[in-house]
């Protein structure tokens, strides 16, 4: 089952490993923990968007409200994903924090929206255009991976401190 979902999950183009997925299979479940009397961080809202088709999930961090979505995979033994995509972890390291370790983020006000990839960082990416040549220097199946990362290693900028956080679905 591990392998297929992997499979799955290679096939989307999305690094995704299941960690907390292979851990809650592996031991038995524990005593549930008493719920705290008002908690911080959570679960806000889970609903379906206006066409009834994508269901976003709103949850409560430490900076401020985040808006993922949620995943269904094909198969009723694969979990459902929570993703949430352009999560800040550190303040831009641009200016003044250039060439310094991370800063803790701001906090931010209303709800961020982390449903869509944020830049990656600088770097120089290897010439795809000419496949003869490309493949002096790589394998096949690193040039065919490549292509389909291409789209999104072509928006760069130093302001790239972000995660992209995919989840096992919880319920509220």
């Amino acid at each position: 089952m591990f392998k297929s979902l992997m499979r799955f999950v290679y096939l989307l183009g999305v690094v995704y490993i299941p960690v907390s997925y292979c851990i809650a299979r592996a031991a038995p479940e524990p005593a549930p923990a008493p719920a705290p009397a008002k908690p911080k961080m959570g679960i806000v809202s889970d609903h379906l968007n206006s066409a009834g088709k994508q269901r976003t999930r709103i949850v409560s961090i430490k900076y401020g409200d985040l808006r993922g979505f949620v995943v269904n995979l094909p198969g009723k033994q694969f979990p459902a994903i929570e993703v949430f995509l352009g999560v800040p972890y550190a303040s831009p390291p641009i200016s003044a924090l250039r060439f310094m370790p991370p800063v803790t983020p701001s906090h931010w006000k209303g709800v961020l929206s982390a449903d869509r990839f944020s830049p990656v960082c600088p770097q120089r990416l290897p010439d795809i255009e000419d496949e003869a040549e490309a493949l002096k220097y790589m394998p096949v199946a690193r040039l065919e991976y490549l292509k389909r990362l291409f789209p999104h290693l072509k928006n760069q900028s130093e302001d790239c401190l972000y995660l992209n956080i995919y989840a096992p679905q919880r319920s509220k």
